[in-house]
């Protein structure tokens, strides 16, 4: 059973208000991720601890910071848009579900991915240097 909304909002805005966009829908999901040419990065947002302090933090330093961006920074945020969540967890072949995670898409085609155990027990700063290497292998 998901969480109040008037809970997980300023969890949704941490991302939001550094230009994320949310996919609530597993409809919203595929218009994006299927759809796009280009880059594609995916936060799957939770309410745990690591998503808190290191996983949002982390994107937002990341996208602060780094010359070379997405093209598009969306998110899902697993246990509240349990559809929009599955549906993007299909586009992350090879990997088990994951949250909090982020995954960088180009073309469609999943390129790069961090799952919990690379976020848990890690600084924010060390996940921004590493997606920062992302964006700049996959972005240019």
């Amino acid at each position: 059973m998901p969480y109040p909304e008037m809970l997980v909002a300023p969890m949704r805005q941490d991302l939001t208000r550094v230009g994320f966009r949310e996919l609530r829908t597993a409809d919203e999901v595929d218009d994006i991720l299927s759809n796009s040419s280009g880059t594609v990065l995916v936060a799957v947002n939770s309410v745990c601890g690591c998503a808190a302090g290191a996983m949002r933090p982390a994107v937002a330093m990341a996208i602060g910071s780094s010359d070379q961006l997405p093209q598009m920074m969306t998110t899902v945020f697993a246990g509240q848009d349990l559809e929009a969540t599955d549906r993007a967890r299909e586009y992350f072949t090879g990997y088990p579900p994951s949250s909090p995670s982020i995954a960088l898409l180009k073309e469609g085609e999943l390129v790069y991915m961090m799952e919990r155990h690379q976020i848990e027990g890690r600084h924010a700063i060390q996940i921004a240097e590493d997606l920062r290497g992302a964006f700049e292998e996959h972005c240019s």
